[in-house]
């Protein structure tokens, strides 16, 4: 499901100051080569965590802040929320190269829409003069093929996080217990996690989860 709207902004420059949040280096080089090319573009501020975003934004009032969903060990829709605290008027554009978050929980968190770090960079800077100028932007996608799980292992997955244990969950998907644990043993790996309730939070983290 996608969505492309665009609405009534509260500021309607001609060009934006656009504040990028990420803890690499990297995304703020390529977000600044891409952005600062863009006619539309005022000024492109970079951060890298949640507090001098904060800062800048009180001092630079950008009208429009890319966020990264994982932030070290801090949240993006709680920078979101800290962002729209310090400056209502600035947009947020919650993004993300593996991870995910669903439309209502973005917006929950003050976010008017969500981008794939894997999107075509024009994609992407269509997405940010989009919020920047008050419309949003929600296109959910399967990001398992990412991550390259199985539907197999999808099904596992959503068993362990309605609770069952190896045992049950051979009996509900009629394998044998060893392979429910290679299964879950995959799992781990391509999750990059140690055991099932951090497989299962992650999941919920990245969209997995039916």
């Amino acid at each position: 499901m996608s969505e492309a709207t665009g609405g009534t902004a509260t500021r309607s420059p001609q060009r934006l100051r656009v504040l990028v949040v990420d803890d690499h280096d990297v995304v703020h080089w390529g977000f600044r080569l891409m952005l600062t090319q863009q006619p539309w573009v005022e000024r492109c501020l970079t951060a890298s965590t949640g507090e001098d975003a904060v800062a800048l934004t009180r001092r630079y009032r950008p009208h429009v802040a890319v966020v990264d969903l994982f932030i070290g060990e801090e949240s993006g829709a709680q920078v979101c929320e800290r962002l729209r605290e310090a400056e209502p008027g600035t947009r947020v554009l919650l993004f993300s190269g593996a991870g995910e978050i669903s439309a209502s929980a973005a917006r929950a968190a003050g976010a008017s829409g969500f981008a794939y770090k894997d999107w075509p960079a024009a994609k992407i800077a269509g997405a940010v003069r989009l919020v920047g100028l008050g419309g949003s932007v929600f296109e959910r996608q399967d990001r398992s093929g990412v991550l390259g799980l199985s539907e197999r292992e999808r099904e596992v997955l959503n068993l362990m996080a309605a609770g069952l244990t190896n045992p049950e969950i051979a009996a509900a998907l009629h394998l044998s217990p060893h392979t429910v644990k290679e299964h879950t043993s995959s799992l781990y790996r391509k999750l990059e996690v140690r055991n099932r309730t951090e497989a299962v939070q992650r999941a919920q983290r990245l969209g997995l989860l039916a």
